[in-house]
């Protein structure tokens, strides 16, 4: 089933993903900290997280150690009602639209959402850690936010490992940024 929700007046459906920037504006040291280290990943998208369904429910794999499941409540992105479940303090930069401009029918386009979505869930479902070892994006024994998102894609022909929108750096091609699928996807940011 297709599912759509509301955030800060984003609307993503299942399969879109939610884009944020680490760190949080007036927050204390902990905040800081996060915002540091999103100034380590390259671009202003610091991480990646699967919009599912229903209501608010999404997929990340993050600072819990593993892959897991969240609610959004409200319809408000609010790091801090979501902290003590996920770990992070973020900000919402936006919402990536992997089937935007695709050339597939209707028919497709919920299959890959439905896949997409089932896929994830299954990952949390098994409790996958969490993968420190960036440069292997094509494992599904553990994941990061972005390889979460770019495995459960190219499952079906769908590339997110672009290389859009990050400088070339020697080495890290087989890396899935979160900014690259900002960059290579259609795209709305947050208010």
């Amino acid at each position: 089933m297709i599912y759509e929700y509301e955030i800060d007046g984003l609307t993503v459906r299942t399969g879109d993903i939610i884009c944020t920037s680490d760190g949080a504006a007036d927050t204390d040291i902990k905040g800081q900290f996060w915002r540091l280290l999103g100034k380590i990943i390259p671009g202003e998208v610091d991480h990646i997280i699967i919009y599912v369904g229903p209501n608010g429910r999404c997929v990340e794999a993050g600072a819990k150690g593993r892959v897991i499941t969240f609610e959004i409540m409200d319809t408000t992105w609010d790091f801090q009602k979501m902290i003590a479940k996920r770990g992070i303090i973020d900000t919402l930069y936006g919402a990536a639209y992997p089937l935007q401009g695709k050339s597939l029918s209707e028919t497709e386009i919920t299959g890959i959402r439905e896949a997409v979505a089932a896929y994830c869930l299954r990952q949390a479902e098994l409790e996958k850690p969490y993968n420190m070892n960036f440069l292997d994006s094509t494992t599904e024994d553990a994941y990061y936010c972005s390889q979460l998102a770019y495995l459960a894609y190219f499952k079906h022909g769908i590339d997110l490992n672009t290389g859009k929108g990050i400088p070339e750096i020697p080495g890290t091609e087989r890396i899935i940024f979160p900014q690259e699928i900002w960059s290579g996807c259609g795209h709305k940011k947050a208010r």
